[in-house]
């Protein structure tokens, strides 16, 4: 079984987490969608309320076999939680758990300190904050580099899903 946590908090895009949830669930995979303890749910931009089946308090990262990090403006209050950014860190040091990022959700990566040396790709408006951590930034629908997956908006969400499942076959 493949267990994945897809990290939930307020202002996620909708797409970005219902989307590979649902994807990842057609594909046989165990998701557990996963909040920042912050709230009992969250809302996305669109007012789309998700209920996490945990927190992130709750949870040891060491069951988990990926995570996906939504974005939107979810990712600024996601690496305000000490826990959450502790958990995507301890999944990526893994080194051969994916950890999966798309749009903003490389806020997350940053704080984990994950990109460093890395190529990867983000939503462009925060292009100079992945570089800024010792990323290299290329603008492409999907950059995979070892361990950590990334992707620049809803858009490439079908690419996004594709690597991710990828790595975990």
């Amino acid at each position: 079984m493949v267990l994945i946590a897809v990290l939930a908090e307020n202002l996620y895009d909708t797409r970005e987490l219902w989307y590979p949830t649902i994807r990842m669930k057609e594909a046989g995979h165990t998701v557990h969608i996963v909040g920042s303890g912050s709230a009992s749910q969250f809302q996305s931009k669109d007012g789309v309320v998700v209920k996490p089946d945990m927190n992130v308090q709750d949870v040891n990262p060491d069951q988990y076999d990926a995570v996906i990090i939504p974005g939107g403006f979810s990712p600024d209050y996601m690496r305000r939680v000490p826990e959450m950014v502790e958990f995507v860190k301890n999944i990526g040091r893994s080194g051969t758990k994916p950890v999966a990022a798309i749009c903003h959700g490389g806020w997350m990566l940053i704080s984990a300190k994950l990109i460093k040396g890395r190529k990867v790709t983000s939503y462009f408006s925060i292009k100079d904050d992945m570089m800024n951590a010792g990323a290299t930034w290329v603008d492409k629908p999907v950059v995979v580099d070892g361990n950590i997956i990334t992707s620049r908006n809803p858009d490439d969400l079908p690419n996004f899903c594709q690597e991710i499942l990828k790595q975990l076959n």
